[in-house]
């Protein structure tokens, strides 16, 4: 059977080569809570329709004049749910030779693997924004997100649910740009966050991510400045973790599974940010 994991592919957890199990930190997964989430229950199709209403308009009306009707019609987003995962065996020689629990170990990395996948569907939205600043040849400033922030606005968009994502290469020209390259002359309250803890956190009030999950192809990738209800997720079952016993084998298969769909719902609720790092 291929891909099983043996006593050699998880030689860094035997005690002769490494005392204790150190796993590289996973990306840590953001955008599920950052978009509207569907629940699609079992039984109810492998779609899920969202619909999508217009901005209707009040109109003055003389006191003596009757209200005509206005037709209200909706137009709809269609989220397809498929199924991803990911598959291994942990044989009784590795398990047994290891001084951690391996197949905990090696479960959690599966949730996480999920999850990111999850985050790098949805990422992959951004390029879809009809509106997009940026050609992918210059580094982002302060000045753009303002301008993304002003866009959106001037656009009726609600304020109250705006997130800014970016790549974390293309993040640190947003940092340059606020801090003088990092000189810090303004010593402002953004600046001194930056400086110190590596983060912006807040920019034209709109709190700012930087995800891995946001691929960049030799430093230029497209971030977006979104609304929640931009983007959405359809979850039929969440990240599950299961495992079966193949005595065969003389090992313990583990599976992590999830099935959901992600798409866009409201094209003109985000911007696809589009620029280049000058560190990559």
């Amino acid at each position: 059977m291929a891909n099983e994991t043996t006593s050699t592919s998880l030689n860094d957890l035997i005690p002769s080569i490494i005392a204790e199990a150190m796993f590289v930190a996973s990306e840590r997964s953001i955008m599920r809570n950052l978009v509207k989430n569907f629940a699609v229950p079992f039984g109810t199709g492998k779609t899920v329709t969202i619909p999508r209403y217009g901005i209707q308009t009040a109109l003055p009306v003389a006191e003596d004049e009757d209200l005509l009707s206005k037709v209200v019609s909706t137009d709809s987003a269609v989220l397809t749910v498929s199924e991803v995962g990911i598959m291994t065996a942990v044989t009784d020689l590795a398990a047994n030779a290891a001084q951690s629990n391996v197949v905990a170990d090696v479960g959690r990395l599966f949730g996480e693997a999920i999850a990111r996948r999850m985050d790098q569907d949805l990422t992959a939205l951004f390029p879809r924004f009809t509106t997009a600043l940026g050609d992918g040849t210059t580094a982002i400033t302060a000045a753009k997100v303002f301008e993304a922030v002003a866009k959106l606005r001037a656009a009726g968009v609600p304020s109250d649910a705006l997130f800014l994502v970016l790549n974390p290469e293309v993040a640190y020209d947003l940092k340059k740009d606020l801090t003088s390259a990092f000189q810090n002359p303004a010593a402002g309250i953004i600046q001194n966050a930056a400086m110190q803890s590596g983060f912006v956190g807040m920019l034209a009030g709109v709190p700012v991510f930087e995800s891995a999950n946001v691929v960049s192809v030799a430093g230029d990738s497209v971030g977006s400045l979104f609304h929640r209800d931009a983007l959405g997720l359809a979850l039929m079952k969440d990240i599950s973790i299961e495992s079966q016993r193949d005595a065969s084998l003389r090992a313990t298969e583990l599976v992590a599974t999830a099935v959901y769909g992600v798409g866009e719902l409201y094209d003109g609720y985000g911007i696809a940010l589009n620029f280049d790092s000058s560190i990559a």
